[in-house]
């Protein structure tokens, strides 16, 4: 895999805007990293160093984000053969704006009350750092480059892109 580290967003907001569930991992009361699969809020057009999620105000991840802050949402698109991991730090915001603009009718599913919902909390991921890992060789390609490695003993090369994005 080739190898890139920028601060162009534009491969990263690619390879996520189409991905709509993502592991949320926080670290717990009990000092344990807990992962719980959470929908993302960015509509499509999304180029920011934010990853929206709607979460319960009474919930455990809400709790766990005011004590530890630090979180990472992992990502992965299995038809396109790509995957993110997402490192950052996690705040509710109290903005009835932006819950407006977020909120869609699937999100009406956890909350009935729609945007104005007072159990609805808006939770921004503000982005320190992503991993991205996006393979553009087809399956028989990547298994033959697999197979040749196991009895080379030489790694796979060129089954892909990996890259770093650092916000800020």
């Amino acid at each position: 895999m080739t190898n890139a580290e920028t601060v162009d967003t534009s491969k990263l907001w690619d390879m996520i805007k189409d991905i709509k569930f993502g592991m949320f991992t926080a670290r717990h009361g009990n000092g344990h990293l807990h992962s719980r699969p959470m929908t993302t809020q960015n509509g499509g057009d999304a180029r920011g160093a934010v990853l929206w999620f709607f979460m319960s105000r009474k919930s455990d991840p809400v709790a766990d984000i005011a004590t530890a802050p630090a979180v990472n949402v992992a990502c992965a698109d299995a038809g396109r053969d790509c995957s993110v991991s997402v490192s950052g730090t996690a705040r509710v915001v109290g903005d009835d704006a932006k819950k407006k603009a977020l909120f869609s009718t699937f999100a009406t599913a956890w909350f009935p009350g729609g945007a104005t919902d007072p159990d609805l909390a808006p939770v921004a991921v503000l982005i320190d750092r992503a991993d991205y890992w996006d393979v553009k060789t087809n399956k028989a390609v990547q298994l033959f480059k697999m197979a040749k490695a196991a009895l080379t003993g030489a790694l796979p090369s060129e089954m892909g892109e990996r890259g770093k994005v650092r916000m800020g």
